[in-house]
């Protein structure tokens, strides 16, 4: 693991490579630190790069909800929070050229909640403004060919001042192709194969997690949602699991609404632990973290007390 834009941000990519793995040889046999990994997971030809790992809450530190799989200098995102191109931008300035704006190409909606799908109509617009030729390719949730006409229609004149105006704009980089699924296996080029399965996220009808299976590594992304079988049966031994998570020590300060609320729609670092035990992912990344003034490394901690494998808190730009 490193994160693009530290102190290695001048560095060649390969560069950067070299000083996180030596950055992490060097801290010995004791317990990991926050966000380290062990070097091997930098080999391969497949990436996962954390662009937000945050929440509702306006955390300036932590973008909203975004990650991508960068697979063999192609990027696939996965959902849209706000900032999610800006985020890109600054992993392809540290040399992950997939994530240039006009390299964003696929994402993929977990659910339609506001903090997952503010960022949606810059991934639209924004690529297109800078050279994106093609149409954007959306897999995502009923409701989600809805929000995209919508907001078509909400920039439209904006889309006719580039288009007819002195603007040299193409005329489809700011279309989309909206796929609307709800389980199986919903996305395969040849070089990635992607399985949508439903996950309980408290009042939404339909919520999903992504398996993603590319030529060296399985990735899977739970989505928001609270402790479900569902994902231990898409991981079974996955290379890769990336989970959302609360403190359940935060959680016993919230008022009793709050303490329902998320108990319906999120999981819990117990919850979390037990479901890693049985999931057994190579790697365990710790997303969308409700913290409520518990530290990183008391969260961390916590999934520890019932999870014995590798484990490490996210944070923007981190790269696995």
């Amino acid at each position: 693991m490193f994160r693009v834009g530290s102190d290695t941000a001048s560095a060649s990519w390969p560069a950067v490579l070299a000083v996180a793995i030596a950055a992490l040889l060097a801290c010995g046999d004791g317990a990991p630190a926050v966000g380290e990994r062990a070097p091997e997971t930098l080999d391969g030809r497949t990436r996962v790069v954390l662009l937000g790992t945050g929440t509702p809450n306006a955390d300036p530190r932590r973008s909203g909800p975004a990650l991508a799989i960068v697979v063999d200098g192609r990027s696939y995102i996965v959902d849209a929070g706000p900032g999610v191109v800006r985020r890109a931008a600054a992993a392809a300035e540290q040399g992950i050229a997939a994530l240039a704006p006009s390299n964003l190409r696929t994402v993929f909606l977990t659910h339609l909640h506001s903090d997952h799908t503010v960022g949606l109509p810059d991934l639209i617009f924004t690529p297109w403004v800078l050279e994106r030729d093609v149409p954007l390719e959306l897999i995502g949730p009923p409701g989600s060919e809805a929000m995209v006409t919508h907001l078509l229609a909400a920039f439209e004149e904006d889309v006719r001042i580039r288009l007819d105006g002195l603007e040299p704009a193409n005329p489809d980089g700011h279309r989309v192709n909206v796929q609307e699924v709800r389980e199986g296996l919903v996305y395969d080029d040849g070089t990635v194969r992607v399985t949508a399965f439903p996950v309980p996220h408290g009042s939404w009808p339909v919520a999903l997690g992504y398996r993603f299976e590319t030529p060296d590594r399985t990735i899977v992304v739970s989505g928001d949602t609270r402790s479900t079988e569902a994902v231990v049966r898409a991981c079974d031994g996955c290379d890769v699991l990336v989970h959302e998570v609360y403190s359940e020590a935060g959680f016993a300060h919230r008022d009793s609404v709050w303490q329902r609320y998320h108990a319906s729609f999120h999981t819990s670092s117990r919850e979390l632990a037990e479901l890693a035990t049985r999931a057994r992912p190579g790697l365990l990344i710790l997303h969308h973290q409700l913290l409520w003034g518990t530290t990183p490394d008391e969260l961390v901690a916590e999934v520890r007390r019932g999870w014995d494998g590798p484990v490490v808190f996210g944070e923007d730009l981190q790269v696995f």
